[in-house]
Order: C-alpha cells, then structure tokens, then sequence
C-alpha cells in the first residue's frame, strides 16, 4: 500500500521543495507538486543500513542546485541504481531507483522542514527480494 502525502506533521509539502544533506554542502531542489508520493522504507542490504524514509520524484524533477562536486556516488550488486551522498557529512541525499531508472528516490529526512519520525506506517518494499534479481527459468 503505497502512501502519499501533502504534509507532514503540520508542515505542507512545497511544489518545489529543498532537500540539503546536513553539513549543507549539497543542496537539491525537488518539484513535488504532488507531495511526496511513494513514500517507504526498503529492506535490501543498502536501505536496511541506512534506515532512511525515501520517496519518489520523475528524473526531471530532481536537480542538483549547489555540492555537485561533493556528492559521491556508490553502487552495489547490478549496479543499475546509484545512490548519493555527501563526501563531507555521509548523509545520503538520493539515488536513481533500480526497479525504474527514469524515478529517483529521495532522503525524505532532507526535505527542509520535514521530520520523518512523524510519517506513520511507513511500508517496507522487499529489496531483498528485488525483481531484477531473479532469473526467469
């Protein structure tokens, strides 16, 4: 069950929305003129770690405005996604989603103003099991 939303614990969620990681380095304008949409959790190897609340934005609707060159990129197993984060603070910002590499997932716990801890019943989307993983026989 797929959760969407227009605000978060009393704050709305902007058209266009800035996401920074925490040192402030990078900086990431978001056009969410839907709010956050598909917001989860994920339990493959990576998310599971990180423990972040993301959501999903199309590719255009994500640009870097400030700390390009103070993102790093990593990328695991298929190497399809490439998941971001800060070089100076490590707090991951994004990433382009393996399942659909047109979609990137974003750190909700970025958005200025916006505390993840007051989304309730976040859904768990099983990475572990990935699609892209298994081998049709």
């Amino acid at each position: 069950m797929a959760i969407n939303l227009s605000e978060v614990g009393g704050v709305r969620i902007g058209a266009k929305h800035r996401a920074t990681c925490h040192c402030g380095s990078v900086e990431i304008e978001l056009d969410l003129p839907d709010g956050l949409v598909d917001v989860r959790r994920c339990d493959c190897s990576l998310c599971r770690r990180r423990g972040a609340i993301v959501a999903s934005v199309p590719g255009a609707g994500i640009r870097i405005v400030k700390g390009e060159s103070a993102l790093k990129l990593y990328q695991f197993n298929t190497k399809t996604a490439r998941h971001y984060f800060c070089s100076n603070c490590g707090i991951y910002t994004h990433h382009q989603r393996r399942s659909n590499p047109s979609l990137y997932g974003f750190n909700v716990a970025c958005l200025e103003g916006i505390n993840p801890l007051k989304i309730d019943g976040v859904p768990v989307y099983d990475g572990v099991n990935h699609p892209a993983d298994t081998k049709n026989t």
